[in-house]
């Protein structure tokens, strides 16, 4: 049972144009001040964060469910199947925002773009969201991986 689904989001655009901007006017600082280093750090680090939120990809493992932000994968989580208790489509608020973000009562969310979500409830009574614009097929290879398990049991 293969899954694989990338959403793509338009949003890294609102780090890479004012990084980019912040390093090129760095350049044009005939004295390479302080003021010039810091524009060139902060602006290369915005870009690079802008390629850590490009896309997002949830992926089957096997035993787990990856989820990553990319290209740059510093942000990544799995969660294996056998703690997952239930699976349901749902909405994020906009309070829980785009990213990575814990919400008291809600728990955390992974989100790149949109408000679609799929709900996993965990073992420990935690919940954990995946942004995604696959709802349906995210919902369906959850709910038949949650199947197969309880046919072996």
């Amino acid at each position: 049972m293969d899954y694989e689904h990338i959403q793509r989001a338009p949003l890294h655009w609102l780090l890479v144009v004012p990084g980019t901007a912040m390093v090129v006017s760095a350049w044009y600082d005939p004295e390479q001040s302080w003021v010039a280093w810091l524009l060139s750090i902060v602006g290369a680090l915005m870009v690079a964060l802008s390629l850590c939120f490009r896309h997002l990809v949830v992926r089957d493992e096997g035993e787990r469910l990856r989820v990553v932000f990319g290209p740059l994968p510093f942000f990544r989580t799995s969660v294996a199947y056998s703690r997952i208790q239930a699976v349901r489509p749902a909405r994020s608020a906009l309070l829980d925002g785009w990213g990575i973000h814990f919400r008291p009562g809600a728990g955390w969310i992974w989100n790149l773009w949109g408000f679609d979500c799929v709900t996993l409830d965990l073992d420990n009574g935690s919940r954990f969201r995946i942004g995604t614009d696959d709802v349906a097929g995210l919902v369906a290879h959850v709910r038949a991986r949650l199947d197969n398990r309880e046919a072996r049991s």
